[in-house]
């Protein structure tokens, strides 16, 4: 027997991680302006206000957050809980492993306190719960799973069962969001296909300790094997650290993976160099194969994908949480929008307005990082003396290493104000 339809939602938001969290937050955050109805699912364990206590999905990984991304968190209200674990980022140096040169991007050129922070995700998804949890609009039912998902009259129906009781119930919402990560199994069952390309690199992942300060400054070395970040943290236990990103061609991947400790750490240093002095410890390691991965359909009437579900991109430029993020912004706007026009947040006519509106950051932002990945990654000499030599223009050329930090801040998209 079919079950009885138990509520309707103007807007039902599938994953509690950092994007589904933080449009939440920014549809209920202004008080001047009529919230929807809103629920949030979550297929983890219940999230709780407790610092003590984390959602489980927030993994060992940092994020950085650009220029914007902490504009934007102002606004939420959720910096001043979390700017106490963010370290900022004073400067970038960008340089190419064998060659002369490098690019050197600073907050002080660019009359800003920082050009970004770099912040645990514990810690981020935790200040992201607090403000959700006092959220006095916004429903969460956790952990529960969305069985399925089918257009219906007036919206979409979703079946929805608890993952402790095993009860199922079926829900309807003029929108729902699908914002419940990469390896959503939802777009699948709804039809929609990703365009997913490989880059052949896998991305090794684990915090490291080094013998001189970061002050501040992040590095982005391009080697032939691919990429390589050092993202500064806090000190911890004395010790200076920094988040490090490592990319390695999939054949190779797990074997840097399971180096020893001091084997590890000695070919860290070679691939890198003494820029921050002698590696002296690395922690708990993680790997993931990359790709750039794009959903062939971000809206249909009823639903929209948002996050590492519509768009996964290469982690060089650090640009994915911060392109979802502006994403976010301008659907929680526009969303919003409709409500106060008495119109369905899942109306396709307004949903397009949304693409529109957001596309041409999506396709700068998506061919920067793939540019940067493909051009970094090659040991092809035409290529290698072509990007020395772009590298060269760039630090030269005051306009364009403007245009550069500017991208990476997420400063050259109009600004959505809730």
């Amino acid at each position: 027997m079919a079950l009885a339809i138990e509520q309707h939602y103007d807007v039902v938001i599938v994953g509690a991680g950092m994007v589904g969290a933080s449009l939440a937050n920014a549809l209920v955050c202004n008080p001047q302006r009529k919230p929807p109805s809103l629920l949030v699912v979550e297929a983890a364990a219940p999230l709780k206000s407790d610092d003590q206590i984390l959602q489980p999905g927030f993994d060992i990984r940092s994020t950085v957050l650009s220029a914007s991304t902490v504009e934007y968190f102002r606004v939420l209200g959720i910096w001043e809980h979390l700017v106490s674990h963010a370290e900022p980022i004073i400067d970038i140096h960008v340089s190419d492993k064998g060659r002369f040169g490098s690019v050197r991007l600073d907050s002080a050129t660019e009359r800003v306190p920082a050009l970004g922070y770099v912040t645990e995700n514990r810690a981020l998804g935790l200040a992201l719960n607090k403000a959700l949890l006092a959220q006095e609009h916004v429903e969460v039912s956790a952990p529960v799973t969305v069985e399925s998902i089918s257009p219906c009259p007036g919206g979409m129906s979703l079946r929805l069962k608890s993952n402790e009781q095993g009860k199922e119930q079926v829900i309807t919402a003029s929108l729902v969001v699908l914002a419940d990560g990469g390896r959503s199994g939802l777009p699948a069952q709804l039809g929609i296909s990703q365009a997913r390309e490989k880059y052949g690199q896998s991305a090794l992942i684990a915090n490291v300790a080094f013998t001189s300060h970061h002050n501040g400054r992040a590095w982005e070395r391009f080697t032939p094997k691919g990429p390589l970040a050092l993202l500064p943290l806090s000190d911890i236990d004395g010790m200076h650290r920094a988040a490090l990103v490592w990319t390695h061609p999939d054949k190779d991947i797990q074997q840097i993976f399971e180096l020893g400790d001091q084997e590890f750490l000695t070919q860290l240093q070679l691939d890198f160099g003494n820029r921050v002095g002698k590696f002296t410890k690395v922690g708990k390691r993680a790997m993931f194969p990359l790709a750039l991965s794009t959903a062939d359909e971000q809206i249909r009437p009823a639903l929209v994908l948002l996050g590492n579900v519509a768009h996964t991109l290469h982690p060089v430029a650090g640009q994915g949480f911060n392109l979802a993020l502006r994403d976010t912004m301008a659907l929680a706007e526009n969303i919003l929008v409709s409500i106060a026009q008495d119109i369905s947040p899942g109306d396709f006519k307004r949903l397009q307005c949304y693409v529109n509106e957001v596309n041409t950051d999506q396709l700068m932002t998506i061919r920067f990082s793939d540019y940067m990945t493909r051009m970094f990654s090659s040991s092809n000499l035409v290529i290698a003396g072509v990007r020395h030599l772009g590298m060269a223009s760039i630090d030269l050329l005051p306009p364009l290493r403007n245009t550069l930090s500017r991208q990476s801040m997420g400063m050259r998209q109009a600004r959505v104000r809730l």
